[in-house]
């Protein structure tokens, strides 16, 4: 099994930890932007609420790929799994949802369920890798 020096493995929380920070930042920023300087154009075309749930979706899974990284036992191909599905996933999902909001083209429309999926698939490699552990104690 390939061993992974200490170096190695912090370089990889590193990046995942600025990942999850980018990822919480910006969702905490385009909740704030939403609620205050858009709120009159989000309520006028009806899409407060969705410009909520890309928030939402954008937030859970920044604390979710933080919380990822703070485990000791990920491994270097899970955490490459959960860090580009849950970041792609964030950024296709949410992404398309603010921008239909703002006007962006009907097209964006699509690209919405796939950013989903990405989300999914995160999940469920969570479950994946719970369930293919062995217990250390």
């Amino acid at each position: 099994m390939f061993q992974q020096s200490m170096g190695q493995i912090h370089t990889r929380m590193k990046i995942i930890n600025l990942i999850a920070g980018f990822l919480g930042v910006s969702g905490v920023s385009l909740g704030a932007f939403g609620a205050h300087a858009l709120e009159n154009t989000l309520a006028a075309s009806g899409r407060t609420a969705t410009w909520e749930t890309a928030v939402l979706y954008h937030l859970i899974h920044a604390v979710a790929l933080f919380a990822a990284a703070q485990g000791a036992v990920v491994t270097r191909h899970v955490s490459s799994v959960l860090t580009w599905s849950w970041g792609g996933g964030v950024l296709l999902f949410s992404g398309s949802l603010y921008a239909l909001c703002l006007g962006g083209p009907r097209w964006l429309g699509p690209v919405t369920p796939i950013g989903g999926v990405l989300l999914i698939v995160g999940w469920a490699w969570v479950m994946r890798s719970a369930w293919r552990s062995r217990e250390t104690s």
